[in-house]
């Protein structure tokens, strides 16, 4: 899968790429693509012309409105493209050997998910799904410390912004800590409760899920897209140390209980500031090193589809608890 890793950056052929769906996001996908040294964006493709034209012209590369019409050009894609289209989108490009880097939430349902995956198994390419806070300096640290978590809090809040409207607030910024969750807490999920409203959209705009995992973990997630507030931050409590991530700062707090002989315990704060980082660039270049098979992919179609799956669950409970208050 990929290009060997015995290759080094002299002589290595360059990666090419391209970004299907030039809306908000696959702009800035384009421009981190072209100004990668080993990588090659070949196109940009978009259903509207002049959009797709403009990045183009923007990013030095062609476009065009055919998907089909690149494939034999490229070797990697990122597909941004609305979350309805994820599955028509991606699939093609996997069954022509494509590796690609699909925007979360990875489909639309579950069984989308693992069809795509079982293809990218097949075909021996790479499908890695963009969640993007994994690469948040701030949230890496807090997965490298921490242990077996007891509880956890996350509250991602956001002024109203008139895109990604076509999914609810749970697909659109909760599956972010859903998908942190996962990778923190490493025991079945057992059971999921959940409430939520729309407000200003059709869609759920504000939501709450209470998890419960089998090894005795509880999470409690809020999400909003309706707040006068912005805020990102994760709370993470275990035996002897409390752990937080604040995503749009790039913060940790990290306060670790000390033994002291014949005294209580000493309570050693740390402070970790990481300052101004380009998580999507540091995406794309896992997501390039991980066609050229120098490390495994960093989030895997497998974890996209569970964060998914949860997603999925979540929205089920808060519509059978509207229901009970409708009826």
């Amino acid at each position: 899968m990929g290009y060997s890793s015995g290759m080094t950056n002299s002589n290595q052929s360059k990666i090419r790429t391209a970004v299907i769906g030039t809306g908000y996001l696959g702009r800035f996908h384009a421009q981190k693509y072209a100004a990668m040294d080993d990588v090659k964006l070949v196109a940009v493709v978009d259903v509207d012309a002049d959009r797709a034209a403009a990045v183009a012209a923007e990013t030095g590369c062609r476009s065009t409105t055919d998907l089909a019409s690149i494939l034999p050009d490229i070797d990697a894609a990122s597909v941004v493209v609305p979350n309805v289209h994820h599955f028509e989108v991606a699939k093609p490009l996997l069954e022509a050997d494509k590796h690609i880097l699909l925007e979360k939430p990875l489909t639309n349902t579950v069984a989308q998910a693992d069809e795509l995956i079982a293809i990218a198994e097949d075909r021996g390419v790479v499908l890695q799904s963009g969640h993007l806070e994994r690469f948040n300096p701030a949230v890496r640290v807090l997965r490298e410390r921490c242990g077996t978590p007891l509880f956890i809090e996350a509250h991602r809040l956001s002024g109203f912004k008139n895109r990604a409207t076509d999914v609810d607030v749970v697909l659109d910024l909760m599956i972010h800590d859903i998908d942190i969750v996962l990778s923190l807490v490493k025991s079945p999920l057992e059971e999921i409760r959940a409430s939520g409203l729309p407000v200003l959209t059709p869609n759920l705009d504000i939501a709450n899920a209470r998890l419960t995992f089998a090894g005795g973990c509880t999470v409690n997630l809020t999400a909003s897209r309706i707040s006068l507030k912005d805020m990102r931050k994760i709370r993470v409590f275990q035996e002897g140390t409390y752990l937080s991530a604040d995503c749009a700062t790039r913060e940790n707090v990290i306060a670790t209980s000390v033994p002291v002989p014949g005294a209580e315990p000493r309570v050693v704060p740390e402070l970790m500031k990481h300052g101004e980082t380009d998580n999507l660039r540091e995406e794309l270049l896992s997501f390039i090193k991980a066609v050229r098979g120098e490390h495994p992919v960093e989030v895997s179609g497998t974890e996209g589809r569970d964060a998914l799956a949860v997603a999925i669950e979540i929205n089920e409970a808060i519509a059978e608890q509207l229901a009970r208050r409708t009826g």
